[in-house]
């Protein structure tokens, strides 16, 4: 591949990921906010009750289903309002 080549790449690429930032800026704030919150929750929670490694790693992937199960319920609210 020629120099000339892959700037034209890497400025396709900046340009695809600028434009999908800006497309959905104020979702993906929504989402770090949801996952940040969601592992303090569970780390605290766990912190204070000293539970096993395996309960704690499968109350973070919990948060998966937390996520979607609070985001369809939200529609569903909104839908209805």
């Amino acid at each position: 591949m020629t120099a000339s080549r892959v700037g034209t790449v890497a400025e396709t690429v900046r340009d695809n990921v600028r434009d999908h930032v800006r497309e959905h800026r104020s979702g993906m704030v929504t989402d770090f906010v949801f996952a940040v919150v969601w592992v303090a929750a569970v780390s605290v929670l766990f912190d204070v009750l000293q539970g096993p490694t395996w309960a704690y790693h499968l109350s973070l992937a919990g948060g998966v289903v937390a996520y979607f199960g609070f985001f369809a319920s939200l529609e569903v609210a909104e839908r209805e309002a």
